[in-house]
């Protein structure tokens, strides 16, 4: 894969998982969406979550299965999915933590993990083709409500060609990731292994949460995540926010909400004590980059050379991966708690 198209791959990724790759009207809508996470709490207990399908969800695997998706549409699994299109990233790593990479026959054209998705048929991205995911003869679609916008109609095409589409909540938090992972579970007849899933994630989330709980306020580092070179980052209400104050850090960005874009002048006054880019996978040595900006010689992390990549897929993706992206930025929060 070229660097040109790493580069599309991770803001694709990024950009449908946060909403921004709506239709016209879409930062409206994604600052409704981002602005909910934190009002439902830090914590990562999912039973704190509040999701539109949660309640839904059965203790046991068992057919038919009726619930409502996220945009509140019936749905009606009447059996075990056998031929399945992934419209999302974060959710085709999911279906494949599942075991059920022979079951998938379609991924999004940016799909990179697992490394078996490299034999999958490619559908498109964010505008999907239609007729490509018909010939695949699909009984389950999954994709994600942020695509609603732009491929509204498209969906409803599929469903009219008979193939059941679910559309799944977007995730701001661990707890939704969690229950984005069970319903997924639940549909797809793998509801224990979705549970051992989720479980090792907690796991891992608490003993990285345990290792900096004596971490005082007044010790508590500034944190500037910075998604690409044009300074997207990511504010209050983001999974990405959460991961910061989970590490008993405190987020740059974080008085504002959502997703969004700064200037390089407007970063200087918040004088991060750590930089932390995402962008290493399709951009050589970002943290030269950063170095670089003469405006910024004055900002602590630059003057402490403290500033860090991490791997751009397990920080954006809200999946079953986000646990070691957590550990991620721990590593670069706290280099002397988390040794590499």
């Amino acid at each position: 894969m070229t660097k040109n198209n790493k580069f599309y791959s991770l803001l694709f990724s990024l950009f449908l998982a946060i909403g921004l790759l709506t239709a016209c009207g879409s930062t409206d809508h994604t600052k409704q969406k981002v602005g909910t996470s934190l009002e439902k709490g830090l914590s990562t207990n999912d039973s704190e979550a509040v999701n539109p399908v949660k309640d839904n969800l059965r203790e046991e695997n068992s057919y038919p299965f009726t619930f409502k998706d996220a945009t509140d549409v019936e749905i009606t699994i009447k059996k075990k999915p056998e031929r399945i299109v992934s419209l999302l990233p974060s959710n085709t790593e999911i279906t494949f933590a599942l075991g059920l990479g022979d079951e998938v026959v379609g991924v999004n054209d940016y799909d990179t993990y697992p490394k078996e998705v490299e034999g999958k048929e490619k559908v498109g991205g964010q505008e999907f083709n239609v007729e490509k995911v018909l010939s695949l003869k699909p009984d389950l679609v999954l994709a994600d409500s942020t695509m609603i916008g732009v491929a509204g109609g498209r969906f409803n095409q599929l469903r009219d060609a008979g193939i059941t589409v679910v559309l799944i909540p977007a995730s701001d938090s661990f707890a939704e990731v969690y229950d984005t992972i069970r319903l997924i579970a639940q549909v797809t007849g793998t509801k224990e292994k979705g549970e051992a899933i989720i479980d090792q994630m907690k796991t891992k989330v608490h003993e990285i949460v345990a290792k900096v709980s004596q971490v005082k306020e007044e010790q508590q580092p500034l944190v500037w995540v910075e998604i690409d070179p044009t300074l997207w980052t990511a504010g209050k209400g983001t999974f990405m926010n959460e991961m910061i104050e989970l590490l008993h850090a405190r987020n740059a960005a974080g008085i504002q909400d959502g997703w969004l874009q700064l200037t390089e002048e407007k970063v200087i006054p918040l004088n991060p004590e750590v930089i932390i880019t995402t962008y290493g996978y399709y951009i050589d040595n970002p943290a030269e980059q950063v170095y670089s900006r003469t405006a910024w010689k004055d900002v602590t992390a630059v003057k402490k050379k403290q500033v860090y990549d991490v791997n751009s897929e397990i920080v954006n993706r809200p999946g079953p991966r986000l646990a070691e992206g957590l550990e991620e930025f721990a590593k670069a929060i706290y280099p002397e708690i988390f040794p590499k």
